[in-house]
């Protein structure tokens, strides 16, 4: 039903007074009475505005530092009456409540608190109260009272009471809509920072929020709708990242990124290290002298597969490096940084996205990941784990070299990052050949091993990429096929969880076959 309230009063209390003192100058110019708490009182009253205090209108004063002061009937009535209602209008008269047509409200910053590590007490003083109140309430009896909650909305709210004194029924529905997912996401903040103080990873009522930070042309298809929502976690990555140039990033572009930019940070800022992406699925990492050779050494892995895939870098981008980057089609470059150099080069290939991220993501950090299904959604949290030399264990005859520990934990870092499942011969801290996503693990050691003959051919090498490599396999074998398979490729040395039924079986084969063979204990999944 149609409700053509006019705006006669409004009720303005904002933590953040982005543009405030102009929006309320504008409304008093309109004939609207202005209402207000604290600091936004002060603030526009020393812009020279006439404001009436909230305990003028309650006749109660603000107290407990402030914790009360709009939780009064004569605000909450005058945001909840029905205007068409007798009864509720009676009652108005009878307790001398008037009407509140338009509230503004935002909310103290608790995620910024949080954020800038705030201790237990500051953070639970800025758990806003009275705000997500009136916020809720407005938003309740959005037929009669519009309610602001975002500084974007002040020119549409301002454009339409300066021209009808009213805010049209479908900006209010609109606004209260924004209303509630803002309160919301809100409270979800708070109950998930509360869950990690308690160290309570899995609450029995587990929420998330994110803000909208861009509509995507489509999803992974064109038929799909899709849409980039950030939840505020600062860890770098393509939610964190200024991009330079390029085309708007797609979903697929999103998700590839994140993937690369999640597996060079594996690496650390230490040794340069490149990192090449395909749907999700890495197609060649390398660690190098400098960038330039890691860079071609991740192209040496599989250069048909990296053509329009995400290169991800862990140092500088280069000038150097980005002229050889161009040379292959390339949807999205992320790094820490780029240089003047890189960015002219890159502003050539007006298509191609450059992303910086400001930093690198820390492999061990922990975090959640979640995925939906039909009907609810699973939660767990982010793989940290980081297998070191350490934790090895040495179950066959010839123990590895050096040069094969070093491989062996290069390639089962990259392993991790490989959906399942997954097989990585490298060598010389390259990838040489990888296997992802297949039914069966022999299958991925035999696609592995195929890549690996495939990038010697198109190298001009004469003998396959995999003679003399380590194979790291993200899951045991669970039986010696997969493990010989890669034998006859011309790995000579092998790193896998180990804990098969069969183990004794895997061990045997790789000392048949002159293998060294560590397990980890560790399984790196990924579905």
């Amino acid at each position: 039903m149609a409700d053509k309230t006019p705006v006669r009063r409004a009720l303005i209390s904002v933590s953040d007074k982005t543009g405030i003192v102009d929006f309320a100058k504008r409304l008093a110019g309109a004939g609207v009475d202005l209402i207000s708490t604290g600091g936004t009182a002060k603030a526009l009253r020393e812009a020279g505005l006439a404001v009436s205090d909230v305990s003028d209108i309650t006749e109660f004063p603000e107290m407990m530092d402030g914790r009360i002061k709009t939780l009064h009937p004569r605000v909450h009535g005058g945001l909840l009456a029905l205007r068409d209602d007798e009864g509720h209008l009676k009652s108005m008269t009878d307790h001398g409540i008037d009407g509140i047509e338009l509230l503004v409200v935002n909310l103290y910053p608790f995620e910024e608190t949080v954020a800038k590590g705030g201790d237990f007490a500051e953070c639970i003083e800025n758990i806003d109260i009275g705000g997500p109140a009136m916020i809720r309430a407005a938003a309740k009896n959005h037929r009669f009272v519009g309610v602001v909650t975002d500084p974007a909305d002040y020119e549409t709210v301002l454009g339409e009471i300066e021209s009808g004194g009213a805010l049209k029924d479908e900006t209010k529905q609109r606004l209260a809509m924004k209303a509630f997912s803002k309160t919301a996401a809100y409270d979800s903040a708070i109950s998930r920072w509360f869950a990690g103080q308690l160290d309570e990873t899995f609450p029995k009522d587990f929420s998330m929020a994110g803000r909208l930070d861009d509509v995507l042309r489509y999803g992974e298809n064109p038929h799909q709708e899709a849409a980039f929502y950030k939840t505020g976690d600062k860890r770098p990555g393509v939610a964190t990242a200024r991009q330079v140039q390029g085309k708007d990033l797609s979903y697929n572009n999103l998700n590839d990124t994140d993937a690369a930019y999640e597996l060079i940070g594996e690496f650390g800022a230490e040794k340069p290290a490149v990192a090449i992406i395909k749907h999700a699925n890495p197609c060649g990492v390398a660690i190098g002298a400098d960038m330039l050779d890691a860079y071609l050494a991740a192209l040496r892995c599989d250069p048909v597969s990296a053509f329009g895939g995400i290169v991800a870098l862990n140092q500088k981008l280069t000038g150097a490096v980005a002229e050889k980057i161009i040379e292959t089609f390339t949807e999205v470059v992320i790094a820490p940084d780029a240089d003047d150099a890189a960015i002219a080069a890159f502003a050539a290939k007006k298509n191609l996205r450059l992303l910086i991220a400001g930093g690198l993501p820390a492999p061990d950090a922990p975090g959640l990941v979640v995925k939906p299904l039909a009907g609810g959604f699973l939660v767990q949290s982010r793989d940290s784990k980081v297998v070191t030399q350490d934790e090895l264990k040495v179950v066959t005859k010839r123990a590895p070299t050096a040069r094969e520990f070093s491989d062996m934990l290069f390639a089962f870092k990259v392993a991790k990052h490989v959906k399942s499942n997954a097989i990585v011969y490298a060598k010389d801290g390259a990838t040489v050949g990888i296997g992802a996503g297949q039914m069966s693990r022999l299958d991925s050691s035999r696609i592995a091993a195929r890549k690996a003959g495939d990038a010697a051919k198109a190298s001009g090498a004469s003998e396959s990429l995999a003679k003399g490599s380590v194979v790291a396999s993200d899951a045991f074998f669970p039986f010696a096929d997969g493990l010989l398979a890669a034998a006859e490729a011309g790995a000579t040395a092998v790193i896998q969880p180990g804990g098969s039924m069969r183990d004794d079986d895997v061990i045997k084969a790789a000392d048949d076959a002159g293998l060294a063979m560590v397990f980890t204990g560790a399984r790196h999944f990924r579905h």
